[in-house]
Order: structure tokens, then C-alpha cells, then sequence
């Protein structure tokens, strides 16, 4: 839905509404067209084309996450799900905790009474945790965090596998002094994207240069002013490396307070694969986060006969566009 959104320069909602085909939202012919052509050059299949109606109530997976609106990721990874629970004929319940003991173990609960053929439970940030007792009771997977007592399936990104191909991709365009804005240092992600980049540095036969690296928060703010600190050495880097796409859009805006030019200058590489990272100028290279796909082993997993129980490790391509040269 992404792509037919893009091809016909509208957003993902009113590509929803037209395939939809709900007349009554003020949606002019000219913009429905559009879609439609988007539709038909891309042979998008919407959700359940070619599969016949399915009766409800033939099981239900639950979904139990800690937070959904503080970031896009959670609604990729639960509509990945949807999609492959709704292939075995399945209905997917999800709920938000924000993180409340007492309201998960209600959840569970009720799970447990309506004979749930498994949970899928999330988190919001890649972490290790202490899954809640009341998921004993279920087959269960963890998405996007992971048990130390190795209870429970869980499935996350190649967090540092991601950032070792970004900083290979850099050092094969030729660059040696690369930067790495890193994210705060408590997160899973942020350590395991740096440790990646300084495993590329040395595998490279490229010393790892503390100055070159500047801890960021996740946001823009940060990456500007990281930015402008790399920027003010005496030698500074022709590449950096930021731990997420948002702080690129701060390294954006300080290179060109600079004078300089993302791409050209300077070469950039960020991190996610947010929306935002294909509308910068240059449009950023960065490494995607496979939440979708994740969603999706979710189901797969509490569907396939018991087996042993594993940590996945899920792949982060590169989608590289035009930032990373320079």
C-alpha cells in the first residue's frame, strides 16, 4: 500500500479508502483514478485478493504489546501479522499493556479461557526482559525482545549484521574517516549498530577512532548537534554513519547550515527506513528494519508443530539511494 500511496502522490489512508470503496469520503475522481492506475501498474493485490471468504472464529493468536503509538514500527509488525494469522484462517486480538503488570495478566487470562492457539508478545524497543508469568500458560514468541532464560521463542533484528554492512557499504565508496552518530547507550539497538560499525572499521584494517564517535538521542536534535561537533575537528569525517534516520535528518540540516552538501560533501547513512528517508534531498541510503516480516515469523512459528526453542536474528537489508556516495 506503501508504493501504490507514493506512485499516486496520496497518502496510505486514501489508497485505504478508495480500495475500500467508501463513497462517502470526499474523495475527488480525478484522486481515485490515480490510485486505481498506481493499483493496476504496480499489480498491487490488496489484502485477501484471490482467496476465497473465510468464516470468523476458526482461532485466535493474541498480540499483547507495551506501546503502539509512540512509533511506527509496532503497527508494521502487527499488520505483518494480521496478514499471515489471516492465512491460516486465523483472527489476530491485539491489546496495549503500556506496560502494566496487572492489566497483562487479565489479558492473559482471558487468552488462556478462550483457548488461544498462542501469544505473540512485544515490545516496543529491542530488548531483553522477564516475560510475565501469566504467558506460561501459552505458547508463546516474543517479538522484537528476547528472554536470557531462553523460555520462549523470540524473533529480532540483526541489529549489529545491519550495522556492519552499512559502515561496509561506506568503506567499499571509498571512505575512511566514517563517523558514527550512535542512539542513547542504554538501548539494545543503538549499542548493536556501533558495535557492527566498529566491526567493519576493523575488518577493513581501519582503527576505530573514539573522536569519530558521538552519542545522539534518537532525534533530530541530536543529529544535528552531533553533526556540528564532528564537523568542528580539525579532520573531519567525509562519512557518518547515524544510528537512526531521524538523527540523519538533523546531520541534513547541520551539513547544509555548513555549506555543505549530504551526498556529495559528505556522504550519509542512516538507520530504520522511515517514510522520511526517501523524501530528504538526497533521498537517504539507510538499512531497513524488518518489522513486517517479523510480525509475520510471529504467526508462522505458533503455527508450525512445537519445536525447540530459538532466538531469530532477522536480516536488515540496505536500501540504498543516493546519500551514501560522496
Amino acid at each position: 500500500m506503501k508504493d501504490v500511496a507514493l506512485r499516486a502522490g496520496v497518502s496510505q489512508s486514501t489508497v485505504s479508502f478508495v480500495l475500500n470503496g467508501l463513497e462517502d469520503m470526499r474523495i475527488s475522481r480525478d484522486t481515485r483514478k490515480r490510485v486505481l492506475h498506481a493499483v493496476e501498474d504496480l499489480g498491487y493485490r490488496p489484502r485477501g485478493a484471490g482467496r476465497p471468504p473465510k468464516a470468523a472464529g476458526q482461532g485466535v493468536i493474541g498480540l499483547l504489546i507495551d506501546e503502539i503509538a509512540t512509533s511506527p514500527f509496532a503497527a508494521i509488525s502487527i499488520e505483518g501479522a494480521q496478514d499471515e494469522a489471516w492465512k491460516h484462517n486465523v483472527l489476530l486480538e491485539v491489546a496495549m499493556s503500556g506496560g502494566d503488570a496487572a492489566y497483562e495478566a487479565v489479558i492473559l487470562k482471558k487468552w488462556a479461557g478462550d483457548n488461544a492457539i498462542g501469544v505473540i508478545y512485544g515490545s516496543i524497543l529491542t530488548r531483553a526482559l522477564t516475560p510475565p508469568e501469566g504467558l506460561a500458560r501459552h505458547r508463546a514468541v516474543l517479538l522484537n525482545c528476547h528472554d536470557p532464560a531462553g523460555r520462549h521463542m523470540s524473533v529480532v533484528p540483526a541489529e549489529r549484521r545491519g550495522g556492519e554492512r552499512a559502515t561496509a557499504t561506506l568503506i567499499a565508496e571509498g571512505h575512511r574517516r566514517i563517523a558514527f552518530i550512535s542512539g542513547e547507550p542504554w538501548m539494545e539497538a543503538s549499542d548493536q549498530r556501533m558495535e557492527g560499525y566498529e566491526r567493519a572499521l576493523r575488518a577493513a584494517g581501519i582503527p576505530v577512532d573514539p573522536s569519530l564517535i558521538v552519542e545522539g538521542n534518537f532525534l533530530p536534535s541530536g543529529g544535528r548537534r552531533a553533526t556540528l561537533e564532528l564537523m568542528a575537528q580539525d579532520r573531519r569525517p567525509d562519512a557518518i554513519f547515524c544510528a537512526n534516520d531521524l538523527m540523519a535528518v538533523g546531520c541534513y540540516e547541520a551539513l547544509k547550515e555548513l555549506g555543505e552538501r549530504p551526498g556529495e560533501s559528505v556522504a550519509v547513512m542512516g538507520y530504520d527506513d522511515q517514510e522520511i528517508a526517501q523524501h530528504l534531498s538526497p533521498p537517504l541510503s539507510t538499512v531497513l528494519l524488518p518489522h513486517r516480516e517479523m510480525g509475520q515469523w510471529c504467526v508462522e512459528a505458533l503455527m508450525r508443530p512445537p519445536g525447540r526453542v530459538v532466538t531469530e536474528r532477522m536480516d536488515c537489508p540496505l536500501v540504498l539511494r543516493a546519500s551514501h556516495r560522496s
